[in-house]
């Protein structure tokens, strides 16, 4: 019995290992420990995984053999880079740089293939289709190291944006050569070969970036609460995607950066579908990728005769010349740093996917040998071993001099902190997101939630339910990792809850739900959301949406004259801007002439350009001419002020009922920029204590309310 046992443990452990829980368990443990082992010697997570490949593959100690599991989730994290690459791309930067990234596809695909076919036809012997083909191979590059990028957060940079545009061009182009040489190898190559691809194509984007889109917003609005629904739809996308730019001719990871692309405006860079998306990829996805790469490569080969290692030595010093004087021409040419020279090679320089689809159709066609396929496996190794390096150097050196560039003086607070009071749960995690999208990144304080209870018999019986409905919210803010802190307090006044709760935890801006209609006492006395105003300094939001805010199709802002002179102007300005690169939204402001100069300079200073526009005719008392601008699917953003401002006006009195009344199915947010003298009226009589007055105004209400119901009652009996 016991040796029974003993054998069926040894038959578990031979090699390769086949039992699918050891298999997935023991790339866990790669995936976890070889990152955290190399990075004590400085080598970045990224070589680990690979060489930990090598080292467990099939042409190492044989622990894991290429099977169809392996071949899944490699397929699957490949995608996944391809995806997440046309998901970060700044779409607005990318338009505006389309011009540069078809310079940089076009020399980093006619560059490196100028140089191999020569060396692959004269040095190397090879005949002219497999010149051809292995000099397209060097043509192709994957972004195995974009990871590092998106670590180091500067996946906006603009080489970055070109690098990606010029990947896909480049990859295209590469991907279609191919399908010529084998149409030319076969006879096939036919003016109907020509117009099915084109079709096919031309199909393949009509779906993509108009079909997909709307079918995507539509399945977000219905289904909004289902969070997980929103990750399953959208990795169905990616894999859809995928398979029908393979129907189209050309390869899966084309497909996915274009599922990327479709979906760039529908998931924000800090939404919490976009925490999720990140995270399941690079914990598993990626570096299952990364791992199945590295059990490519067989290191026997150098050992096969001096014509193998020649051949391996010959292509990858070209694939690397290739690639490094396309990034060296595209610096020149657009007058880049050498860090980003650096970066754009780094991002570039690596073949793997694209460059294995080429190798192996040669292979299987016969058009290139054995010490072709073995070569072009180094190849890969190498490449991504100096992708990875020049990659990790070059985005440390562009963050740090970002760091030390002597900065403008910025509005913006690195401990900013924002206070959301809640009323009305419904609308909380809309809200809540908005917060998220333009609260400043580097800020360590958390987004403070406040409930007021009114100081009443019922006082404590209605802390406990508030506690216990805030709770709900911890929930939604984990999956996008934000921090929030929830608070719990008890005031006669609400309002003056509120202002007091701002003091306390030092709330740089409060944001409010939009107020529902006043009552009549309120009318005479003051709202609530008047009250908060009137009483602090600090910036106040005032929010109503109409639809989920990925739904808005551009922002709408009405800037009054004199704005610009404002103390918080620079401040709302930044947070739009915001708003705007994390939506993928441009900006039209309905504003005078002097204004438009004042955030026209704002933003040539800081030498940015967030795709705002102007309007050349501006009445701000007049609404109806502001409704020639603003249609119901977009976000109206109206920047008020308060009485003592030097922007105020009269129209701006009672500004929420009449934008409620003009733009009654329009997203809403009004904006008090923040002011520095306002709670410096009331810092002299702070140990004024306001219990009395608000008791007074409770007993008042409550014989009102009494009053109603007893002439109701009354009412009815007759």
């Amino acid at each position: 019995m016991s040796t029974s046992f003993f054998n069926q443990i040894a038959h578990e452990f031979e090699r390769p290992f086949q039992n699918p829980v050891l298999v997935f368990a023991v790339i866990l443990f790669i995936i976890l420990l070889s990152p955290i082992l190399l990075r004590k010697l400085k080598i970045p997570g990224i070589i680990g995984l690979i060489i930990s490949g090598v080292i467990i593959g099939p042409h190492g100690l044989n622990v894991l053999e290429q099977n169809s599991a392996v071949k899944l989730f490699s397929t699957i994290g490949l995608l996944y880079i391809m995806f997440i690459a046309g998901l970060e791309l700044d779409l607005k930067e990318f338009q505006r740089n389309k011009n540069k990234s078809l310079v940089f596809g076009f020399l980093t695909f006619t560059i490196p293939l100028m140089i191999g076919f020569p060396v692959c036809y004269y040095f190397l012997d090879f005949s002219m289709t497999a010149s051809l083909l292995i000099s397209s191979m060097f043509s192709t590059h994957t972004m195995v190291s974009y990871p590092i990028v998106s670590k180091f957060g500067i996946s906006k940079n603009e080489a970055v944006a070109i690098t990606v545009g010029g990947t896909i061009l480049t990859d295209t182009s590469v991907l279609i050569l191919l399908a010529v040489i084998l149409g030319s190898k076969n006879g096939n190559l036919s003016p109907s070969f020509w117009v099915q691809l084109v079709a096919s194509l031309a199909v393949f984007s009509g779906i993509m970036f108009w079909i997909i889109p709307r079918v995507t917003a539509w399945f977000f609005m219905k289904l909004e609460s289902e969070k997980t629904s929103h990750y399953i739809f959208v990795l169905s996308v990616v894999f859809f995607a995928a398979f029908l730019a393979e129907l189209a001719g050309v390869e899966p990871i084309i497909g996915a950066f274009v599922a990327g692309l479709a979906l760039n405006k529908l998931i924000p860079y800090s939404s919490t579908l976009m925490n999720r998306i990140e995270f399941i990829g690079n914990s598993i996805f990626i570096p299952f990728f990364l791992i199945s790469v590295g059990m490519l490569v067989d290191i026997s080969v150098l050992l096969k005769g001096t014509t193998a290692l020649i051949i391996a030595i010959t292509l990858s010093l070209v694939a690397l010349l290739g690639k490094w004087l396309a990034a060296s021409a595209t610096s020149s040419i657009f007058r880049y740093s050498s860090d980003q020279r650096k970066l754009i090679f780094g991002l570039s320089s690596s073949h793997a996917a694209a460059t294995l689809a080429v190798i192996l159709v040669g292979f299987q066609t016969k058009i290139i040998g054995e010490h072709v396929l073995n070569g072009t496996i180094l190849l890969i190794l190498v490449t991504c071993l100096v992708s990875t390096l020049v990659t990790e150097n070059a985005s440390r050196r562009i963050l740090t001099a970002e760091k030390d560039e002597p900065e403008l003086k910025s509005p913006t607070l690195d401990d900013e902190h924002i206070l959301m009071p809640i009323a009305n749960l419904e609308n909380m995690e809309m809200l809540l997101e908005f917060a998220v999208l333009i609260k400043n990144k580097k800020s360590p304080n958390p987004i403070t939630i406040l409930s007021v209870v009114p100081n009443n018999e019922e006082a404590e019986k209605n802390l406990i339910i508030a506690k216990n409905n805030l709770q709900s919210l911890l929930k939604t803010a984990s999956a996008n990792e934000t921090k929030i802190n929830i608070t719990v307090t008890i005031d006669y006044n609400i309002a003056g809850g509120i202002i007091r709760a701002s003091r306390e935890v030092m709330a740089d801006a409060i944001m409010i739900g939009w107020p529902g209609k006043t009552g009549l006492i309120e009318r005479f006395i003051e709202t609530k959301t008047a009250s908060i105003i009137s009483r602090t300094s600090k910036a106040i939001y005032i929010c109503h949406f109409e639809y989920p805010l990925i739904n808005h199709k551009k922002i709408v802002v009405v800037c009054a004259p004199l704005a610009e002179l404002e103390p918080g102007f620079e401040i709302w300005l930044l947070k739009i801007s915001s708003l705007s690169k994390e939506l993928s939204l441009n900006i039209f402001c309905y504003c005078n002439a002097n204004t438009r100069e004042a955030i026209s300079n704002h933003f040539n200073a800081r030498k940015a350009n967030r795709g705002f526009s102007f309007t050349k005719e501006f009445n701000l008392q007049d609404l109806q001419l502001l409704q020639k601008f603003v249609s119901p699917e977009d976000l109206l953003i109206y920047i008020a002020a308060r009485r003592a401002s030097v922007s105020y006006e009269i129209c701006m009195e009672n500004i929420q009922e009449k934008l409620e009344k003009q733009f009654t199915s329009t997203s809403k947010i009004i904006i008090y920029p923040r002011t520095y003298h306002i709670d410096s009226k009331y810092t002299e009589y702070g140990d004024i204590n306001s219990e009395p007055l608000n008791k007074g105004f409770e007993k008042f209400r409550e014989i009102g309310r009494d009053l109603g119901n007893l002439l109701k009652r009354s009412h009815q009996k007759q």
